[in-house]
């Protein structure tokens, strides 16, 4: 496989960001959930007027995974005030790591960690948290082996559906 490019994505890449977000997030929940709150989830976070807005949050950071010009995964970071919960000025937020579905198990999810390592060292973050759906045994066993640990759950909306995450950090310092 070629080399994997994490760039940061700018408000020209909205679209971009909105394609691969729909994708992605549908390759990993669909078959879980109703066609109805999936389809109200899609339209609601992933509309173009929110990804512009969350673009422009000096507090959001975007990255996304591209091969040979082809977007293949995103990651979305928060500090400060964008965080979903914690809004711990001295953490960073890994809110969103989703990769195409043909490229699980080829390191792009590692690759975009790696960038949201490299953010929490520049903003000298004391940890790294997120919550994963307790469901997504995949991605639990990701961040467990990237030496996250579970200290918490909390309830994710999905329509109208209630689900389960679990709260996980990293402690960077």
């Amino acid at each position: 496989m070629n080399t994997i490019k994490i760039n940061k994505a700018l408000i020209a890449d909205a679209e971009r960001l909105q394609t691969i977000g729909r994708i992605t997030f549908s390759e990993t929940f669909a078959t879980n959930n109703s066609d109805e709150n999936m389809i109200k989830y899609l339209n609601e976070s992933f509309a173009i007027e929110k990804l512009t807005a969350e673009l422009q949050n000096k507090d959001s950071h975007f990255y996304l995974a591209e091969l040979e010009g082809k977007v293949i995964g995103y990651l979305k970071l928060n500090t400060g005030e964008a965080q979903t919960e914690m809004k711990d000025k001295n953490a960073l937020e890994i809110e969103r790591i989703y990769v195409l579905k043909e490229f699980h198990g080829k390191k792009v999810a590692q690759e975009l960690y790696n960038q949201a390592l490299q953010k929490g060292e520049e903003i000298k973050a004391d940890y790294i948290w997120l919550g994963v759906w307790v469901n997504n045994f995949r991605a639990v066993s990701f961040y467990t082996k990237n030496g996250f640990v579970e200290f918490g759950t909390h309830i994710f909306k999905l329509g109208d559906d209630e689900q389960t995450d679990l709260m996980m950090k990293k402690v960077l310092k």
